[in-house]
């Protein structure tokens, strides 16, 4: 797939895939077509509402973010501000897409109620847990330690896309949680401009952009940015094979994250950015295996620990007795769940059998004879 190096332009026109619009967010997102992108990933302005300076016990000034592009009149203003853009995005979205919104305490709740209103359906909030967060200087107040990340649907009839087995691969095979334990962005990844001092305030760290990039969306899928920043998202959309659409009004931003962006190469192989779904792959029931003489009727199956055993049955069922639940015969599942008293069982992971002196999931035998239907297609 050929990919264009990303440009910087003043408008929008059509889809810009892969450019960074510079401009007003609300006036270039309700420029842009509608049900065009597959998510959006927004970085708002947090109304933090700081007062004052901020700083060390040494008496050092804390680089906090005290921009114009977070400063707010009253709570009225930022919501005006806030359904503007959230419907604008809305209407931007596909009608199976998503859209994350990451805040704090100072404005996520607000950005909540405001989704709900505009008929969003949420599907999970993440919290992100930063591993080194800024110390609580006044030390009147507990450290900030977290941010939250809104995940939603344009409906509640939606169907987003959510690549379960990829985040489990990334979690050791176990399920993804909603919490997730990230450092905040640091060391080399920082972008700092000429006088060392950072280019902004807030960007997030890569880490973060990778799991929420990772989980929702598909290679070549369109991810819009309105409030792009230095560029994060953009950066971690082509790290993955993504396009992404950035918007933002400060011209020093975008053309640190263009540079940031240009630098990146794309992955060639785009089988390395594919995780095969589990459920798409072709259906194999159990008699198959006695077919291909995989197994053969007499022989036993385990669990792992071989607490329970069963024997094969020519008709592709199992019979097992046991002091627990008696005799019974049925589905390699049926069977699972019974002699474990669990209301279901994957008969594929929990049945095991020899393979020399050893056991071995007969889930090996199934993706054999997965292996070699495709053989057989090809």
């Amino acid at each position: 797939m050929s990919r264009k190096t990303p440009s910087s332009k003043t408008k929008a026109v059509s889809l810009p895939i892969d450019q960074i619009l510079i401009g007003d967010s609300l006036r270039i997102l309700s420029e842009l077509p509608s049900h065009s992108v597959d998510a959006v990933f927004a970085d708002p302005p947090y109304n933090l509402q700081l007062g004052g300076e901020l700083l060390r016990p040494d008496h050092s000034q804390v680089d906090a973010v005290d921009d114009d592009w977070d400063k707010f009149a009253d709570f009225a203003a930022y919501d005006r501000f806030t359904h503007a853009w959230l419907k604008e995005a809305k209407r931007v979205l596909k009608p199976d897409g998503c859209l994350w919104v990451i805040g704090s305490y100072h404005n996520i709740f607000r950005v909540g109620a405001i989704l709900q209103d505009l008929g969003y359906w949420i599907m999970n909030d993440i919290i992100w847990c930063k591993t080194n967060p800024m110390p609580n200087f006044r030390g009147k107040r507990f450290t900030n330690a977290h941010e939250t990340l809104i995940w939603a649907s344009p409906s509640r009839d939606a169907k987003p896309c959510f690549n379960y087995e990829a985040m489990k691969n990334l979690n050791d095979e176990k399920q993804m949680r909603s919490d997730w334990t990230l450092p905040i962005c640091s060391g080399k990844e920082r972008l700092r401009g000429e006088s060392g001092s950072k280019v902004h305030p807030t960007q997030k760290p890569e880490s973060l952009l990778y799991r929420v990039i990772m989980s929702s969306t598909k290679p070549g899928d369109v991810i819009l940015d309105p409030f792009f920043g230095s560029g994060t998202t953009g950066a971690v959309a082509r790290k993955m094979g993504r396009h992404f659409i950035g918007i933002e009004r400060d011209k020093t931003y975008a053309k640190h994250a263009l540079k940031r962006i240009q630098s990146i190469e794309v992955v060639g192989d785009a089988s390395l950015l594919l995780t095969p779904s589990k459920r798409e792959e072709p259906r194999i029931p159990f008699g198959i295996v006695l077919e291909r003489g995989l197994l053969r009727p007499g022989d036993y199956l385990f669990d792992e620990r071989e607490r329970f055993r069963a024997k094969v049955a020519a008709d592709a069922t199992l019979v097992s007795s046991s002091p627990r639940v008696g005799d019974v015969r049925g589905s390699i599942h049926k069977v699972g769940a019974l002699v474990q008293g669990l209301p279901a069982c994957n008969g594929w992971t929990f049945w095991y059998y020899k393979s020399g002196r050893q056991l071995a999931p007969i889930d090996v035998l199934r993706q054999r004879i997965r292996a070699q239907q495709t053989g057989e297609e090809t």
